[in-house]
């Protein structure tokens, strides 16, 4: 039998897509292993990355303090570009299953699969763009449209309360798919609006 890994009520005696979210169905004996970690309470790596970010951040930016360069959206555009560099970078290392899991929630790789593998290279693009000292206005309209059409797709999910394993770390890492999410994203959308109109 062939089961959803995030719908265990759905039962199927071949392969297929879940009806509820379009995961793969996997059989019954292997359902353990994908599932495994994914709870409403495994938000322990996607904390420490964050969190290392922001140290990275505010040590570049003390940096800058002593040496009188200190600049609040300079501070900004550090955080942004190690967000995206390190997000995309989990996200490649397995392209093909973060764009299978990215597609059972976000509006647009719900309908085109391939933005799936094309999404981590904007991301990357963007870190790229920042760490490059491009944090121009056209970069921040860019990261904050990204940043808001994704969290749409997470937020319909979370209003609906469907459980499904967030995409953010890819599938090396499993979180849960739940408000922390939402804050991530609109956070990042947020950050790179208050940077728009930063002098």
């Amino acid at each position: 039998m062939y089961t959803c890994p995030m719908h265990s009520e759905i039962r199927e005696s071949k392969q297929g897509s879940c009806p509820k979210c379009g995961m793969k169905l996997l059989p019954e004996d292997e359902i353990t292993k994908h599932t495994k970690g994914v709870t409403e309470n495994n938000y322990k790596p996607l904390i420490i990355i964050l969190l290392l970010i922001l140290l990275v951040t505010s040590s570049i930016s003390l940096h800058d303090f002593f040496i009188g360069s200190f600049h609040l959206q300079q501070s900004m555009v550090y955080f942004m570009a190690g967000f995206f560099l390190v997000f995309s970078g989990f996200k490649l290392i397995d392209l093909p299953g973060f764009a299978e899991g990215y597609s059972t929630y976000d509006l647009l790789a719900k309908k085109i699969f391939a933005y799936g593998y094309i999404y981590p290279f904007l991301e990357l693009l963007l870190g790229l763009l920042y760490a490059g000292g491009f944090g121009v206005a056209i970069v921040h309209i860019a990261a904050f449209i990204l940043m808001v059409f994704s969290g749409i797709g997470v937020a319909i999910k979370v209003i609906k309360h469907e459980k499904f394993q967030c995409a953010c770390l890819g599938t090396f890492l499993k979180v849960p798919l739940t408000k922390i999410t939402l804050i991530e994203d609109f956070g990042m959308a947020s950050m790179a609006l208050i940077m728009l109109f930063l002098k």
